[in-house]
């Protein structure tokens, strides 16, 4: 049985309907002045805007030369950001990043004093190349700074600029001398989206524009004031308790020892996604509506987001492996499983 289609009766409130209408054809033109720059890859556009207006975080993982760079670049032009790209490398340490204290001198009357330089995490959008190339210490530093949004130096606390949104890239290929991510780190985003190849006709496409043309202009869509007015919106869209319902169904039924556990969980998983995952789902799927033009969340948003919000979180086991099996195929199989009628009342 498919999930009710009316809105709830506690939908959102006039105002907040006229600001989905608008920021749903905003979101339109925004990714409509994407593609004038990426080819292809609108899955990944619509992730990245999903966790940006959700207040979260992506980790980026595919080959080089897929235009993850370009992706993010183009995506701060567009929203009129600030912008900034830090590569990872085995010797950057944390106030590489976060900002460090100098010893300043005022030539008129001599007196010293230290003053912080801020690091290049004080952007709106952060690139973060290669995060699996970089020590477990440069690594919480940026994690502690995704999670307070803020940074502290010498006892005392600097606020990041908001909106704030970090996008980690890495490598699924050279493993060699990396520090990957631990699990609990993983956690910290709210979305992993893969990047694939091109298909045939967006490589031609690719090749055509990038051999005749220097990159086109774009126009700003979105302004930093109007981000944040979004992600607040995001968090006043209603969600239907049989919604809450099936984003935790969902979430419980990737845990051993559940007592409704499918055979393919006990069989693959070692460990499954805790309670972020399911709060993320909640977000994800109310970001989405948005962009759909909904004021409210639905059991179908839920499942377009469960892959980039479940794949990292679900750990598998040696049997996985040894049959093929991924983290994306326990969710798809889980979706096809879980339909919305059984978290109903």
């Amino acid at each position: 049985m498919s999930e009710p289609a009316a809105e709830p009766q506690d939908g959102p409130q006039d105002q907040d309907v006229q600001q989905v209408k608008r920021f749903r054809d905003a979101c339109a033109r925004l990714r409509e002045e994407i593609r004038h720059v990426i080819v292809g890859q609108q899955q990944v556009v619509e992730e990245v805007l999903l966790a940006m207006f959700s207040r979260g975080h992506c980790l980026l993982e595919g080959v080089p030369g897929l235009a993850k760079t370009l992706l993010v670049r183009t995506l701060a032009r567009v929203l009129s950001l600030q912008f900034r790209r830090i590569q990872f490398t085995p010797d950057l340490m944390p106030s590489d990043i976060t900002g460090t204290e100098i010893l300043r001198e005022d030539r008129t009357t001599g007196h010293r004093e230290f003053e912080f330089v801020r690091g290049p995490l004080f952007a709106n959008i952060v690139l973060a190349d290669e995060i699996n190339r970089t020590p477990p210490k440069t690594q919480a530093a940026l994690l502690e700074a995704m999670q307070e949004h803020r940074v502290t130096a010498s006892g005392k606390e600097y606020f990041l600029h908001e909106p704030f949104l970090v996008l980690a890239t890495q490598n699924p290929i050279e493993q060699e001398g990396t520090y990957p991510l631990p699990e609990a780190q993983l956690d910290r985003f709210m979305f992993h989206v893969r990047v694939d190849y091109p298909q045939f006709d967006e490589e031609i496409e690719v090749v055509r524009r990038t051999t005749t043309q220097r990159d086109p202009e774009v126009e700003e869509v979105l302004t930093g004031e109007d981000i944040v007015k979004l992600q607040d919106l995001v968090y006043r869209i209603p969600v239907p308790d049989h919604v809450y319902r099936y984003a935790v169904t969902l979430v419980r039924r990737t845990r051993k020892g559940e007592a409704d556990m499918p055979d393919y969980v006990r069989d693959w998983v070692a460990w499954g996604a805790g309670p972020r995952a399911s709060q993320y789902l909640v977000l994800g799927a109310k970001a989405r509506s948005i962009l759909q033009g909904r004021g409210y969340a639905s059991v179908e948003d839920v499942r377009a987001v469960a892959a980039p919000v479940l794949r990292h979180r679900i750990l598998l086991n040696f049997n996985a492996e040894a049959e093929g099996a991924t983290s994306d195929d326990v969710v798809a199989r889980l979706i096809q499983d879980v339909p919305a009628i059984e978290t109903e009342d």
